[in-house]
């Protein structure tokens, strides 16, 4: 039997915040992974078909699908002097900002095949290295906090940096780096901007990871040490097999998933209702980012006091669903005739206000709902009397992208 860990000193607030700020580097990457920049930078700026830069993606995200699932149970089992998280945080943080880096300097000579597989090798690199780190890091969660309501708070610092670094990610390469003006008429199409922004973003990924890591690293010795045991192929399918099977999770990742989806159709739809619909221009969509950075600060703050108040499962399910009535509020005011015509001063407002109310709902119900993914770890060991923090967060992990990218996508202009 593995040795019983120490009793952790209280988790001051410096530490959750060094904490969560390691979640940056994963933020960065869902902002600018997404398919919208990818499908752009690759097929416009860099010379790829449109049609294989889906394949890419496809590829890449089918190859992190796999993979996931194997880094949790790899970490939940590894046994070291730096525990069994650590190891795969400090080695996952110079490859996720080097192939980050390359994915944003493909070389000129390439075309054709050859760039294709760049593109792809570059994606799977950047998405693994990425899942490497922030599947353990992740996975600290229940026993950085093994109270059943302190671990809200320690789960909502890093949805605040997840969030945040989306916000200020699609921010400073859409508005800054490729914003069009006389120092750079070619705008979107720049693909050296392209290059110099992924160079920033690296060393802002390969900070955030490493100074997070170090900042837990004494946290070490009031970690569980798994037993030391050797698994077959078969023993390894099995015991990630009954993770995913676990009831508990699956209802959790399911309402994750429809929750995502809906989110994520949403967000696609998002800036053609902003321009379409209410008429705004690309700087009047920027200036909505900092209302996802406000909903993040008060999430923080807030849900782990709804969470106490109201319990975990009713609270989630009301501020969730509280945050699809408000989020149609303004399209349903424009059905009745009673919001202002576009083009008056009240429309940024009126939308402003609305994002922010349901942005913050919604960010304090995924708070939570990631919690509840943390408490299944005490139902997943009473079954099978090990631990799997780190499969479990593997398995929820294939939906959480989507919830992340909150923040508008502010159009180049």
């Amino acid at each position: 039997m593995s040795p019983q860990p120490l009793e952790p000193p209280p988790l001051s607030w410096p530490l959750k915040v060094a904490y969560g700020s390691g979640t940056t580097a994963y933020g960065i990457a869902i902002a600018i992974l997404s398919p919208a920049i990818l499908q752009f930078y690759f097929n416009r700026a860099v010379g790829l078909s449109a049609v294989w830069v889906g394949f890419a993606i496809m590829v890449s995200l089918a190859a992190d699908v796999v993979i996931d699932p194997l880094v949790g149970y790899w970490s939940d089992n590894l046994k070291s002097r730096w525990g069994r998280r650590h190891p795969f945080m400090y080695a996952a943080a110079l490859p996720a900002a080097a192939f980050f880096y390359l994915l944003w300097h493909a070389p000129r000579r390439l075309d054709g095949t050859a760039l294709l597989v760049f593109a792809v090798v570059a994606l799977i690199g950047v998405r693994v290295s990425i899942s490497a780190y922030e599947i353990p890091s992740t996975a600290l969660a229940p026993e950085l906090a093994p109270d059943y309501d302190k671990r809200t708070s320690v789960l909502a610092y890093r949805w605040f940096f997840a969030i945040a670094a989306v916000a200020v990610a699609q921010f400073v390469l859409l508005d800054v780096y490729l914003r069009k003006d006389v120092a750079n008429p070619l705008g979107i199409m720049n693909r050296e901007r392209y290059g110099e922004f992924g160079a920033l973003a690296a060393v802002v990924m390969f900070v955030a990871t490493i100074a997070s890591t170090l900042a837990t690293h004494r946290r070490i010795p009031y970690l569980h040490q798994p037993d030391t045991r050797s698994a077959s192929l078969g023993q390894m399918a099995r015991e990630i097999g009954s993770v995913f099977a676990n009831p508990s999770l699956l209802v959790l990742v399911g309402a994750n998933t429809l929750g995502g989806t809906g989110l994520g159709i949403s967000t696609a739809l998002q800036n053609y209702f902003y321009i379409d619909l209410w008429g705004l221009n690309p700087q009047q969509i920027a200036f909505l980012v900092p209302g996802g950075l406000v909903a993040s600060l008060i999430g923080i703050l807030v849900a782990p006091v709804i969470s106490v108040r109201f319990g975990k499962k009713r609270a989630m399910l009301g501020l969730l669903a509280f945050s699809v009535f408000a989020g149609m509020v303004p399209i349903a005011g424009r059905l009745l005739g009673i919001v202002p015509s576009n083009g008056s001063a009240l429309i940024f407002w009126i939308l402003f206000l609305d994002y922010l109310v349901t942005a913050t709902v919604g960010m304090m119900g995924i708070v939570i709902l990631t919690s509840m993914v943390a408490d299944v770890v005490e139902d997943q060991q009473v079954r099978s009397g090990i631990r799997s923090e780190g499969v479990l967060f593997a398995a929820n992990g294939s939906c959480r992208s989507s919830r992340v990218g909150w923040a508008p996508s502010s159009a180049a202009s």
